[in-house]
């Protein structure tokens, strides 16, 4: 196991889900073994793999002992292996109360790391027991951000949250970075708050903003909407070329 990252932002519609399949994908074409975890009840990286076909075992069943990990495993067509979702994980909160309960995924993948170069973990827009658990099992964390006011504001929320995981859970977490999605260089407005993420929000995390940055393309949505990664569907977009690029700088920086 080299590393286990996990995508975290408590504000959705910051393309979480597209940066995990989008990683997976193509750190998989570098003949890594990938597995991705789907740890939001909204089940957008299952439904994008695996469409309506429903999982037979979840990941909500693993982390409540119901299940082992290895039972629940999915081979899928974007060359990683897949931790399905499914919307019982909605009831996280008030299901996973017992001692050590920051701990479950964690413990549900100890046997898999021999088995995978890289782990990837979908997180759901929220800071609840769901998201600890992501935070508890990784080792890097990678923010992906708009360049926004509302971004501003919830990494500076999630930021308290990495901080008691570390102080209480993972004392060994890191930060790999601020991912900057959906960004258009030419707006003079998204320009001034990437600047502002760089030269403020960053140094007060200890990390930094990703030399590359995702643009807005709307061919993403149409991969998703067609069960296919981007590579695939879209391979001289501008999402394509992005994460590859992120991709590449990513694991340079090992």
């Amino acid at each position: 196991m080299k590393d286990i990252f996990a995508i975290v932002n408590n504000k959705g519609g910051v393309a979480k889900t597209s940066t995990v399949g989008a990683l997976g994908c193509f750190i998989s074409k570098k003949k890594q073994k990938v597995l991705c975890i789907d740890l939001d009840p909204q089940c957008n990286l299952t439904f994008t793999l695996l469409g309506t076909t429903q999982p037979q075992i979840s990941i909500f069943e693993v982390i409540t002992n119901q299940a082992k990990a290895k039972e629940a495993i999915i081979k899928t067509n974007n060359g990683y292996d897949l931790l399905p979702a499914s919307s019982s994980l909605y009831n996280a909160d008030t299901t996973i109360t017992n001692v050590g309960k920051e701990y479950k995924l964690k413990e549900a993948i100890q046997p898999l790391l021999k088995s995978y170069d890289y782990i990837i973990i979908d997180t759901p827009p929220a800071l609840g027991i769901l998201t600890v658990n992501a935070l508890t099992a990784c080792t890097k964390v990678i923010i992906p951000a708009q360049a926004d006011v509302y971004s501003l504001q919830g990494i500076s929320t999630l930021s308290n949250t990495i901080n008691a995981v570390k102080q209480y859970c993972n004392k060994d977490l890191k930060i790999s970075g601020i991912l900057l999605t959906r960004y258009n260089p030419r707006v003079i407005l998204a320009r001034d708050i990437a600047t502002m993420i760089e030269n403020t929000t960053a140094k007060d995390l200890g990390t930094k903003i990703f030399k590359t940055s995702i643009r807005e393309c709307v061919a993403i949505k149409e991969a998703q909407a067609q069960n296919q990664d981007i590579y695939t569907y879209a391979p001289k977009s501008n999402a394509s070329t992005d994460y590859k690029n992120l991709v590449n700088e990513l694991l340079k920086g090992k």
